[in-house]
């Protein structure tokens, strides 16, 4: 359960910030920062259960964090056409990597 908490607050976040990304756009409208908001805190509400529920706050907000970068970069390419250079790429590689040295290394 607490994996399913985590991976919740990670696809509220990017759902709010891609829906911040929306609201920006010239001639967006407003109405999408409700979405941002909601986003957001809901996003703050699994990961707090997941603190909850006994994850370390250095291995959640690792995760968190991270993965959020990555699928939003990702998204944004798939979604508004922004770049997504070789060495983003390359980025978003290392930001995994990261992640699965912090979870090997909670787990030592």
């Amino acid at each position: 359960m607490t994996w399913l908490l985590l991976m919740g607050a990670i696809l509220t976040e990017v759902a709010g910030t891609l829906s911040l990304r929306m609201a920006s756009q010239p001639g967006g409208h407003k109405a999408w920062f409700l979405a941002v908001a909601a986003g957001y805190l809901a996003a703050f509400v699994f990961l707090a259960l997941a603190l909850y529920d006994g994850l370390g706050i250095g291995v959640a907000y690792g995760i968190w964090a991270a993965t959020g970068v990555a699928l939003t970069a990702v998204a944004s390419r798939v979604l508004f056409k922004e770049a997504l250079t070789r060495v983003m790429g390359l980025g978003i590689v290392l930001i995994a990597a990261g992640v699965l040295f912090i979870e090997l290394g909670a787990t030592h």
